[in-house]
């Protein structure tokens, strides 16, 4: 039986789960899961809300936590750490937590390469432009069904 013969949900699983335990073992010995490894390239770019964060990481939670569900301990776990200062209204890096982003970040950048190992270019850019058409055809396809419904 050939990957071909499996259909797409299969692979975005099983992919899905492999870049999870990718992430795991990447990250692992730094003290870092996925999701902190998020919340500190968020914080890279400026510092943050913890609303603006739990936004910025939505797309990232996980399968069945409802949305009114706030699955962002990260950020505590960071500010003990002494990478995350946080002064109640905002959140922010430490000098410490851009030292731990930098070498976080150097090894997302060698997992991301190990990712797209054989691929192109044009080859990843056409994979995420199909996954984006077939997700809003989907999302269009449930639109349609809940105003049928409303």
């Amino acid at each position: 039986m050939s990957g071909t013969d499996k259909p797409i949900g299969y692979w975005l699983k099983h992919l899905h789960n492999l870049i999870e335990q990718q992430f795991d073992a990447t990250l692992g010995d730094l003290g870092l899961d996925r999701r902190q490894w998020q919340i500190l390239n968020v914080l890279a770019s400026a510092p943050r809300s913890r609303g603006e964060i739990e936004q910025a990481l939505a797309p990232f939670r996980p399968d069945g936590v409802p949305h009114h569900v706030k699955f962002l301990d990260g950020p505590d776990r960071l500010v003990m750490q002494g990478w995350v200062a946080d002064d109640g209204d905002t959140l922010s890096l430490t000098e410490q937590g851009r030292a731990a982003h930098r070498r976080a970040a150097e090894r997302v950048g060698e997992t991301r390469q190990l990712l797209l190992h054989g691929l192109t270019p044009e080859q990843y850019a056409e994979t995420v432009r199909i996954l984006s058409v077939m997700a809003g055809n989907v999302e269009a396809a449930l639109g349609r069904r809940a105003d049928d419904k409303g």
